[in-house]
């Protein structure tokens, strides 16, 4: 499949959208809306439509997250903090179960071309965006976990820019990391990205 203008629009926004995620900064979310719009056209038309679905998902979600990191919650703003041990017990399950819904939906309509990395990656993305809004520092290794399996789903279908973009965000999530453990150490507010020395 040849590269397309939408794939190279998903490709410039999804790297501002995940650099501005992993320093903290909350336009991220605006960037992440017109990404999933771009991203729902170009899975639609390659026939991975978990994936298609997912990017309406992540156009609430990134609404809720814009909400929540502007306003903050129970009046206090929403700062960078530790995953809750809950979460890693309860949301690996909970993503299970979706990619097991997602699939069971897929095998019955024939709807995807890769039934099960489809429904993996989509109920590992939905807990990966879903800890992000909440700004715990997990997010990042939920997102490495899962851009590594969609640069080979997307590989597969031919779909190598868009593969290759998933191997930037598996740098940047790194970063992402890294970034938010020194935000965390530091006690600042992470709408207002730290200055740290290199």
């Amino acid at each position: 499949m040849d590269t397309s203008w939408l794939e190279v629009l998903g490709f410039v926004t999804g790297v501002i959208c995940v650099l501005l995620a992993a320093r903290a900064i909350v336009w991220n979310f605006a960037v992440g809306i017109v990404n999933s719009l771009v991203f729902l056209v170009l899975f639609w038309q390659t026939g991975i439509y978990a994936n298609a679905a997912l990017q309406l998902v992540f156009l609430a979600l990134a609404v809720h997250g814009w909400v929540l990191w502007r306003r903050g919650q129970g009046g206090e703003p929403l700062h960078v903090r530790p995953t809750p041990r809950a979460v890693w017990m309860i949301g690996p399950v909970i993503a299970l179960a979706a990619a097991a819904g997602i699939y069971l939906l897929l095998q019955t309509t024939s709807a995807s071309q890769q039934p099960v990395w489809d429904s993996v990656t989509t109920g590992a993305s939905l807990l990966a965006q879903v800890m992000l809004n909440r700004k715990w520092r997990g997010t990042w290794l939920v997102w490495i976990v899962t851009d590594v399996a969609l640069v080979g789903l997307y590989a597969s279908l031919g779909l190598w820019l868009t593969a290759g973009l998933y191997v930037v965000f598996t740098a940047i999530a790194v970063s992402g990391w890294v970034h938010w453990s020194r935000v965390m150490r530091s006690g600042s507010v992470a709408d207002e990205p730290v200055r740290v020395a290199a």
